[in-house]
C-alpha cells in the first residue's frame, strides 16, 4: 500500500496546493490512500465544515487534526456525523467526534488511522501512549496497516512515541510545528517515522503566517492578529510504502512547490 500524508494544510494557499498538486502526486506514486492534517485549513486556524468538504472533495481520503480543531464551533456537529475528520483520541470521554477509524482503499485494502495529541507544552490531556495501547487493542486483528498522526510540540515526545509503537504500527508521523524535519527513518521493528511532515501552504512566512506580523509580535510583545501569508506555496509531506503485513518498507519526504 502506498500512503501519502500531507503536512498541516494552512489556509487558502494550502488548499490551492492540494487542488493543483495532489492529482499528479497520486498518479506519480500510485497512491492508494491520501491523509492530511487539516486543523489550520480555514483561515490558518481551525477548520469549518465547508473547508473540510472541499479538501475531502479534492481527493483526500481522511483529515486528521489537533489542538485547533475546536476553533470554529460549527465543526462540532460535523465531527459527530463524520468518520472522515478525526480529532485526537486522547481527549476526555464524551468529547465530540472520534480519534481513530478504519478505512478501505479502492483496492479493498484496509488501514487504520489514529490521531493523538501531545501533552508537553500543550493541554494536559489523557496520556497519548496509553491511549494508543487502548486503540490498538480495539482494532480488528486483520487490520495490519496503522498510521498514527502525533500532533505535538515537543520533538522528544514524538520520538518517544515512535519508539514506543515501533513494530506495532506502520508509521508514526508528527504534525503541529509546520516545519518539516529531515529525520525520516525506518525503525527496527518496521515502523516508519518522521518528527514532523511539515506544512502545505506558504513557506515565505513564519509557520504559514505573514512574517511581518510575527516579527512585530516578537519585537513588541503586543498581540497581533494572525494573517495567512501568500508567497512560495509548497506541498510538504511523506510517501509511505507499506507491505501486506503492515511493515513500512519505504519512506520518502516530499517538498513540492506550486508554480505561480
Amino acid at each position: 500500500m502506498k500512503v501519502l500524508f500531507l503536512g498541516d494544510v494552512v489556509g487558502a494557499p494550502g488548499r490551492r496546493a492540494v487542488e493543483e498538486l495532489l492529482p499528479r502526486l497520486v498518479d506519480r506514486y500510485a497512491i492508494d490512500l491520501v491523509l492530511a492534517n487539516g486543523e489550520n485549513a480555514a483561515g490558518g486556524l481551525g477548520i469549518t465544515p465547508p473547508v473540510a468538504d472541499q479538501l475531502l472533495g479534492l481527493g483526500i481520503d481522511l483529515l486528521t487534526s489537533g489542538n485547533h480543531i475546536w476553533k470554529h464551533k460549527e465543526i462540532i456537529p460535523y465531527l459527530a456525523d463524520t468518520d472522515r475528520l478525526l480529532r485526537p483520541a486522547n481527549y476526555p470521554p464524551g468529547t465530540p467526534g472520534r480519534g481513530f477509524t478504519v478505512l478501505e482503499t479502492a483496492s479493498g485494502e484496509r488501514a487504520a488511522v489514529l490521531n493523538l495529541e501531545g501533552r508537553v507544552f500543550m493541554s494536559p490531556l489523557e496520556c497519548p501512549f496509553r491511549t494508543a495501547d487502548q486503540v490498538l487493542a480495539a482494532l480488528p486483528a486483520e487490520v495490519k496497516v496503522v498510521i498514527v498522526d502525533m500532533h505535538a510540540e515537543a520533538t522528544s515526545e514524538k520520538l518517544a512515541l515512535g519508539w514506543y509503537l515501533d513494530g506495532r504500527v506502520s508509521a508514526v508521523v508528527g504534525t503541529h510545528t509546520h516545519v518539516q524535519t529531515a529525520d525520516e527513518r525506518l525503525l527496527p521493528g518496521g515502523t516508519g517515522y518522521i518528527t514532523d511532515v511539515g506544512m502545505t501552504g506558504p513557506v515565505d512566512s513564519v509557520i504559514g503566517m505573514k512574517k511581518e506580523i510575527i516579527l512585530e509580535r516578537f519585537l513588541s510583545q503586543l498581540p497581533q492578529p494572525f494573517k495567512v501569508a501568500s508567497g512560495n506555496i509548497q506541498l510538504q509531506g511523506v510517501v509511505l510504502g507499506i507491505d501486506s503485513g503492515g511493515r513500512c518498507r519505504e519512506l520518502e519526504r516530499l517538498q513540492v512547490s506550486l508554480k505561480t
